[in-house]
């Protein structure tokens, strides 16, 4: 009985102290980074990036096939996990290697919702259930949380988020919450929450929906791009002695017998460079299986009776355009219709929202599903103003990240999930690290390291050192850098803004091979897109310094462009091949596969699948706009009726039976209705000269329709 009552008096009491006064004078506070971007000396001359003497990707090749050589630990997986074990391994002085199949954050860890955060959502559950693995959970993020915005404060920065109050009750709780967050980051709190009133919510938010909002509360957590952060942590561990190569696959595992046990021991594995087709043992003392969702498939390599300990869960996230959050601040819904929290974010000049959290089987680039999609409007549409109409066909990209939650395998006697990461040794010695979020990779790396220098005796030159290691683009960086991109090279504010961010200290190194305008202004800084700041010089940079070796490697990971909006990448995709094509010495039937793949890629990313009847993204964006004035309960879908009202409103003469014929024809799951993509098949079909009646479908002019976002 005790347990029940006190747990709301708790909350409702930490929440009075100054409640009143932050009602009445809560407003938008100015963030560390912008006071030291307000106060920061404007030093001479852009910092010059340090010779950090990364090798090229050939030249980490060929280290990885010295025969002669044995390693220390080779780190299978790529991604923030794998990537942070190789550079704390790397940084106490060990042998390291470095393997992954795809991409640097190909998979997980570029599909996140661009958070560094403690987790609001778990330490309300380690309140009201007592749960002290979620407290620990939840101060493990708070405490990496502050690590990571030192590391790499180019790249990750401080974020408000608001809560909106629409009833008095939840004031009090909510307030209380935030401040538990708050005192729980101790001296790595960023900023302390703050309550506003309805009058500055809406200054704030005006998008907001008015009725019954009695205010909002705000806190503080952290964002990044999650992409560029993974690709530094893998370089930064490359210029710590690490060799790291993406798009080398790991074919099997080396075993020998161990004469003094007589059991199999993992000895090392054959590898193949998917670039080159080439395929080579490499030895090593350890291996390290850091292949988040795809964790089992190396575990069943050393053992095929194994079960599986991954329980993956799509999550779901939708990039819309920018008007829809204010610039500098995000929005948490802590209980949607179904239970789940959906965050409404301001990341890159747009406006990412999600996410979902349904049970799913592990692929490689998981497409995301219209019902989905279609459910995170729903929520968004919920917190907005009723004259705000939430469109699908705002809906610029949209994609599915597999967050691989495990069992503890060391836990034979239960099957729940682990709340935290495990980090597990087989008896053939395969270490499994899995589990965990984006904010604690370092600590997963540090408790990864530890494990096998304690189970491996290896000798490290030095303890860890990655608390304080900055990372590639940190060292030399000042927040005045965009300044003096703008000044001294004649960029665009916009592209000297993303650059500075994108690159740090070394956004100079791209600004010298930047190539000129020819216009007067800009002087410099050819652009991909005329709607995003990426320009062609950061193309070569990524071939040349990142190891980019494909083209979605550079609209996914180098840039973010995929992810913000797919018809613009597609648009893109030709000049990027072609700068590609430049410096790898591609040749047709190269550059031929290369389109097929960005475009095959794309298509997980939002993108339409239309590849056969080559309609243009202009055109795209027009049968969107049909579609979603066709759709008039805005479900979706299109019912026949609705499909017939839409074609009579067009004045458009057709018989009511072959009417019938052709929506039949088109309704492939003989579900009643027309989906987005069954319906551009069908106007296909127009194009290529069948159903001749309703040509004017495909025609650009004299649609009854509303405009789309130029979404997807």
């Amino acid at each position: 009985m005790l347990r029940r009552f006190w747990k709301p008096a708790v909350l409702v009491g930490a929440a009075s102290f100054g409640t009143y006064k932050l009602w009445r004078n809560g407003e938008a506070k100015t963030t560390a980074f912008e006071k030291l971007q307000l106060s920061a000396e404007t030093p001479v001359g852009i910092p010059v990036p340090p010779a950090l003497n990364i090798p090229s990707r050939s030249e980490q090749i060929e280290r990885l096939k010295d025969a002669t050589k044995k390693w220390d630990i080779l780190v299978i997986g790529g991604g923030a996990t794998g990537s942070g074990v190789a550079l704390d391994a790397a940084s106490r002085g060990l042998s390291v290697a470095l393997v992954e199949k795809d991409d640097f954050s190909s998979g997980t860890s570029s599909k996140s919702t661009k958070l560094i955060h403690g987790g609001v959502r778990y330490l309300e559950k380690a309140i009201l259930n007592l749960d002290r693995e979620q407290y620990n959970m939840v101060i493990e993020a708070l405490s990496e949380r502050s690590t990571l915005l030192k590391l790499a404060p180019h790249l990750a920065y401080e974020l408000p988020i608001m809560l909106p109050v629409y009833n008095w009750y939840q004031l009090p709780y909510f307030f209380a919450g935030v401040k538990m967050y708050d005192l729980f980051a101790g001296k790595q709190a960023i900023q302390s929450s703050y309550i506003l009133s309805k009058r500055k919510t809406l200054e704030i938010f005006p998008h907001l929906k008015q009725d019954e909002l009695k205010g909002a509360i705000v806190y503080y957590d952290g964002a990044h791009n999650d992409a560029r952060m993974n690709v530094s942590v893998a370089l930064t561990a490359a210029s710590e002695g690490a060799a790291i190569a993406n798009h080398v696959e790991v074919a099997g595992l080396i075993k020998e017998v161990d004469p003094a046990t007589k059991t199999s021991k993992i000895i090392g594995a054959r590898l193949r460079d998917t670039i080159s087709g080439e395929s080579w043992d490499l030895h090593t003392t350890v291996v390290v299986n850091a292949t988040g969702p795809f964790s089992d498939t190396i575990r069943k390599m050393d053992d095929p009776s194994i079960k599986s300990i991954v329980c993956p869960s799509s999550g779901v996230h939708i990039t819309l355009p920018d008007y829809y959050s204010p610039r500098n601040m995000g929005l948490l819904d802590p209980s949607t219709s179904d239970g789940r929290v959906i965050f409404f974010l301001p990341w890159e000049n747009s406006t990412i929202a999600g996410t979902t959290d349904i049970p799913t089987t592990v692929s490689h680039n998981p497409k995301p599903s219209e019902a989905e999609i279609r459910f995170i409007l729903k929520e968004i549409s919920n917190y907005l103003s009723p004259d705000i109409k939430v469109r699908r066909g705002d809906v610029l990209a949209a994609w599915s990240g597999i967050r691989p939650l495990v069992l503890n395998p060391s836990k034979n006697a239960t099957q729940e999930l682990a709340r935290n990461h495990i980090v597990h040794v087989s008896d053939s010695g395969l270490v499994t690290v899995a589990g965990g979020k984006w904010t604690t990779f370092r600590k997963m790396a540090f408790d990864t390291v530890e494990e096998v220098i304690s189970q491996f005796k290896l000798k490290p030159k030095n303890a860890c050192k990655t608390e304080s290691l900055p990372l590639v683009g940190a060292h030399n960086y000042t927040p005045t850098i965009n300044i003096q991109l703008i000044q001294q090279y004649g960029f665009e504010t916009v592209v000297a803004d993303h650059l500075a961010h994108a690159y740090g200290d070394r956004a100079k190194i791209i600004a010298d091979m930047a190539e000129p305008t020819g216009q007067r202004w800009p002087a410099v800084g050819k652009r991909l897109s005329p709607a995003f700041p990426y320009i062609e010089a950061e193309v070569r940079y990524a071939v040349r310094h990142e190891m980019a070796c494909t083209a979605v490697d550079v609209i996914a990971r180098r840039l973010s462009i995929a992810f913000l909006n797919a018809n613009a990448a597609l648009d893109c995709v030709p000049r990027v091949i072609e700068i590609m094509a430049e410096e790898l010495k591609w040749d047709k039937k190269k550059i031929s596969q290369e389109m097929d793949d960005a475009h095959t890629f794309l298509q997980t990313m939002g993108l339409l699948d239309v590849k056969g009847h080559n309609f243009t993204s202009h055109q795209l964006v027009k049968f969107r706009n049909q579609f979603d004035g066709f759709d008039a309960n805005n479900d979706g879908s299109i019912s026949f009726e609705e499909f017939r009202t839409a074609i009579r409103n067009q004045n458009i003469m057709i018989a009511e039976e072959d009417l019938k014929q052709v929506f039949g024809t088109w309704d492939t799951d003989a579900s009643g209705t027309l989906e987005f993509s069954e319906y551009v098949q069908l106007l296909g079909a127009i194009k290529e000269g069948r159903f001749v009646q309703l040509q004017a479908l495909t025609q650009s002019e004299g649609l009854k329709t509303e405009r789309s976002g130029g979404g997807v």
